[in-house]
C-alpha cells in the first residue's frame, strides 16, 4: 500500500507542477463575467439588467453601481423565498434541489440555496485541497489512509420538492463514488441524525479504521476523540489510529483548542485551516508556513471587500448604504474587511457575516478576523473576536489554564455599562484577578478599548464555568455537532438568558 501511496503522491506532485495558480485579479474578472452571463435571464438578472452590465466597459464597476449589497434577510425576503415556494430561475438558472440550513451563531435557521453548480464548485475546491497536500511534505503512505469527516447528518430533510440539511451533510451526501472507500464514518453512520448516537457508533467502529486525516469543527472533533479514547480505554487517539497525521479544521479559530486537543494525541498533527460556509467553499490553507488561507479566484465565487469600520458598517453589523466596496484588485493588505460574495448558487453581493484581512494579495490569501455581529462596540470598545482570542491566550499562559469557549456582552450595571464574560476554564483561579488581567491585556493591545475604559465602559466581570455548560446550552437551544458554533458576542437580552441557563446548571 505504501507503493500505491507513493504513486498517488507523485501524481499529485506532477499535477501541482503542471497546474500553476491563476492570476487572482484576472480570474476574478472572468468569474464575474461568467456569473452574469449565466444568470442574465433569471428574474434577478433581468431586474438588475445583467445584459447591460455585460456590455459596459468596466463590468466590475457597473455591477457594483447597479446591484445592491444584500444580507440574508434582504436576499431571502426579496428573492430566495420564491425558491422555497417552488419557483424556478429566480437568482440562478433552474429549480432548487438543496437548501443549506445555516446553524452557526444566529438564533434562527437560514435557508441558503445550494445549486448543482455550487456542489461542483465545492468538489473542485476539495480536489484542489488534496492536490495541495504535497506542500505539507506528507509521506506516501498517508495517501492510502482514510479520511474521517465529522460533519452534520447526511440524512437530509425531505420538504416538498427539495432537501434540507447543513452544508457539510449536503456535501458528504454528494461525494464522488471514487472517494467512498476513503470516506469515514460512511453513509450508514453519517445518516444518523442524533449527535450522541452518531459519535457512539463512530467509537464502536473506530478500531476497524485506519484514519490518516480528520476534518471538522474543533469542539465537536475533540468531544468525539474523548469518546473514542474512553470507549476503548486508551491513553491517546494514536493508540488506535497510529497513522493519524492531519487535522483539517474550520468554522472557528483553532488556536483556543490546540492545547486541550493535543492532550489527546501522542504527537502533534499537521493542522490545515479551511473555510467552508453554508454559502460555499471560500478558501483553504495551501502552504505550511502560514495560517492564512487562499481564496479560490476561479471557482464560481466573486469576492468583494467593505472596510470594517463605523463609516461603512452600522451597529448591527450591516453594510451601510453607499459604503465603499472594493474588488480584490483594489483591496489592501492588513485591513479588516467585511466579506461579500457572489456565487453560482445565486447569492449576489451577499454579506456572508465574516470579517477578513488580506495577508498576501498576490497569493489571494486571507485570515478570518471575526464576525460582523461578533464585534463588541456598544460603548466604543471596538473589540474583534481575534482581539478577544488573543487576550484569552495571555490569560491561559498567566494562569496555566485552558479556555476554549467564551461569550461576552456589554450589560447595564447601575445605569452604566460593563463587559461581562463567561469563560470555560479547566481550573479555578481567582475570577477577580482574571478579570483584572484580561482588562489590562485588552487595554494594552486595543487603543479604542483603552479609551472606552476611561469613559463609558465602567468595569469588567468574569465568570468561570465548565465548558460542558456551553455544549449543553448548544444542545438544548440549537443542537450539537455539524456546523454548529458557540456565539462569542451576545446582545444583552440574550446574554442575560444565557446567564440564567448557567445558574440553573452549575
Amino acid at each position: 500500500m505504501t507503493v500505491i501511496g507513493e504513486i498517488i503522491k507523485k501524481a499529485i506532485d506532477i499535477t501541482g507542477m503542471i497546474k500553476s495558480d491563476p492570476d487572482p485579479v484576472e480570474s476574478q474578472k472572468e468569474v464575474l463575467k461568467e456569473l452574469l452571463e449565466t444568470a442574465k435571464f433569471t428574474a434577478f438578472g433581468k431586474a438588475y439588467n445583467f445584459k447591460g452590465i455585460l456590455e459596459s466597459e468596466d463590468i466590475i464597476s457597473e455591477f457594483q453601481k447597479v446591484v445592491p449589497v444584500h444580507d440574508y434577510d434582504k436576499m431571502n425576503g426579496d428573492w430566495w423565498h420564491y425558491l422555497l415556494e417552488g419557483h424556478q430561475n429566480v437568482t440562478w438558472p433552474g429549480g432548487q434541489k438543496y437548501f443549506a440550513l445555516s446553524s452557526g451563531t444566529t438564533s434562527h435557521s437560514k435557508h441558503i440555496p445550494v445549486t448543482d453548480d455550487m456542489l461542483a464548485s465545492i468538489r473542485k475546491a476539495g480536489i484542489n485541497e488534496i492536490t495541495n497536500l504535497n506542500a505539507f511534505d506528507l509521506p506516501g503512505e498517508f495517501f492510502t489512509k482514510q479520511i474521517l469527516m465529522l460533519g452534520s447528518s447526511t440524512n437530509l430533510i425531505e420538504k416538498d420538492d427539495h432537501l434540507e440539511g447543513e452544508i457539510s451533510g449536503i456535501s458528504a451526501s454528494n461525494l464522488p463514488a471514487w472517494f467512498g472507500g476513503l470516506y469515514k464514518p460512511g453513509r450508514e453512520i453519517a445518516d444518523i441524525t442524533d449527535w450522541d448516537e452518531r459519535v457512539k457508533k463512530i467509537a464502536e467502529q473506530a478500531a476497524d479504521w485506519d484514519i490518516g486525516c480528520i476534518s471538522g469543527i474543533p469542539a465537536w472533533v475533540e468531544l468525539m476523540l474523548k469518546e473514542i479514547i474512553s470507549y476503548h480505554k486508551l491513553n491517546n487517539i494514536h493508540e488506535i489510529w497510529p497513522n493519524l497525521m492531519v487535522y483539517t479544521t474550520g468554522g472557528v479559530a483553532f488556536e483556543p483548542y490546540r492545547k486541550s486537543m493535543e492532550k489527546l494525541l501522542a504527537r502533534p498533527l499537521i493542522y490545515i485551516d479551511t473555510y467552508l460556509a453554508s454559502e460555499g467553499f471560500i478558501a483553504i490553507q495551501k502552504r505550511p508556513d502560514t495560517m492564512s488561507m487562499a481564496l479560490f479566484p476561479n471557482n464560481g465565487i466573486f469576492y468583494e471587500f467593505v472596510p470594517f469600520d463605523e463609516d461603512h458598517v452600522d451597529e448591527d453589523g450591516l453594510v451601510k448604504p453607499g459604503a465603499k466596496v472594493l474588488s480584490l484588485a483594489n483591496a489592501e493588505e492588513n485591513v479588516s474587511y467585511v466579506l461579500l460574495i457572489t456565487t453560482v448558487s445565486g447569492a449576489w453581493r451577499y454579506m456572508i457575516g465574516d470579517t477578513v484581512m488580506i495577508t498576501d494579495k498576490e497569493k489571494a490569501e486571507i485570515v478570518i478576523t471575526g464576525r460582523t455581529k461578533h464585534y463588541l462596540n456598544v460603548v466604543g470598545s471596538q473589540l474583534s473576536v481575534n482581539q478577544m482570542n488573543a487576550g484569552l491566550r495571555v490569560i491561559e499562559q498567566e494562569y496555566d489554564v485552558v479556555i476554549k469557549e467564551f461569550i461576552v456582552a456589554a450589560v447595564h450595571r447601575n445605569e452604566e455599562y460593563i463587559h461581562k464574560w463567561y469563560l470555560s476554564c479547566d481550573k479555578n483561579p481567582d475570577k477577580i484577578k482574571v478579570a483584572e488581567s484580561l482588562d489590562k491585556t485588552l487595554c494594552e493591545n486595543n487603543k479604542n478599548y483603552n479609551v472606552a475604559r476611561g469613559k463609558a465602559l465602567k468595569g469588567v466581570e468574569v465568570e468561570l464555568i465548565p465548558e460542558e455548560i456551553f455544549y449543553k446550552w448548544s444542545e438544548e437551544t440549537k443542537k450539537m455537532g455539524g456546523q454548529v458554533k458557540i456565539p462569542r458576542v451576545m446582545k444583552e437580552e440574550d446574554f442575560l438568558e444565557f446567564g440564567k441557563f448557567v445558574e440553573s446548571n452549575l
